[in-house]
């Protein structure tokens, strides 16, 4: 069942997003060389922590982090660890934050230091498709409007679309209806209606879309090693059109 919210709880996740972007942007920051993972997560929990907030991920079906940071190959997932970070990595930051029972979720893929002119490549196309992606999700369109738009730009830049991770609606809980897909032919799904809050979170690979998991259980890698970048905003759909809650 989808679940419509109403303006004033909209306003309550959009109050949660911007604690989440503004995390985002201390974190922008802090990235480059020689700063590990767990660094990253220890100051995103700190930080939600300082503005009432709570990481919405740390315990979710036994998560151990506030964070997920997937770096180079990991398409999501991925265990803030030890791991130092390098000239030429790419990383995604993910969280969800709560804020007095309300959520907003957002990921960003940062360039650590001096990336290949094919990591940038990847990081650009895949911002740019979340984009196109939040362009077409107004009233009357269906979820299949937002997968395609995503799919085709993605394709026709030369990278592929992860099938196995997909958006999804938010509020209460992390994860609601409808599923938010990032590939597949228009005019199919549920049709938007105002009210509805979802994720658009497009993973585009540089190789194969198929992904493999580690022995963790969670962390997702790309079945060729080839680089993966994602990007996700919590888009409320409104009369007026699209509105990013986790806005930076």
């Amino acid at each position: 069942m989808i679940i419509i919210k109403t303006n004033e709880q909209i306003e309550h996740m959009r109050k949660a997003g911007e604690i989440l972007a503004a995390c985002h942007r201390e974190i922008a920051k802090m990235i480059r060389p020689g700063i590990t993972t767990q660094e990253i997560d220890q100051f995103a929990e700190a930080f939600m922590k300082k503005h009432g907030a709570t990481p919405e991920q740390k315990g979710y079906n036994g998560y151990p982090y506030a964070t997920c940071a997937s770096v180079n190959d990991v398409i999501c997932h991925g265990f803030p660890g030890k791991y130092v970070l390098k000239d030429g990595d790419i990383v995604t930051i993910d969280m969800v934050v709560n804020l007095n029972g309300w959520l907003a979720d957002s990921a960003w893929s940062y360039a650590v230091g001096n990336v290949s002119p094919e990591a940038q490549h990847l990081l650009d196309v895949t911002k740019n498709a979340l984009y196109k992606g939040i362009e077409l999700a107004v009233v009357g369109n269906r979820i299949g409007d937002i997968s395609n738009a995503i799919q085709v730009y993605a394709e026709g830049e030369g990278l592929s679309v992860v099938r196995e991770f997909i958006g999804h609606g938010i509020g209460e809980k992390m994860h609601e209806e409808p599923q938010v897909p990032h590939y597949g032919p228009p005019h199919r799904g549920p049709r938007l209606k105002e009210g509805m809050v979802i994720t658009i979170e497009p993973m585009l690979n540089i190789g194969t879309f198929r992904s493999k998991l580690d022995p963790d259980g969670w962390t997702a890698r790309t079945l060729d090693g080839s680089l993966s970048a994602q990007y996700e905003h919590t888009i409320a759909i409104t009369a007026e059109g699209p509105v990013i809650l986790t806005a930076q």
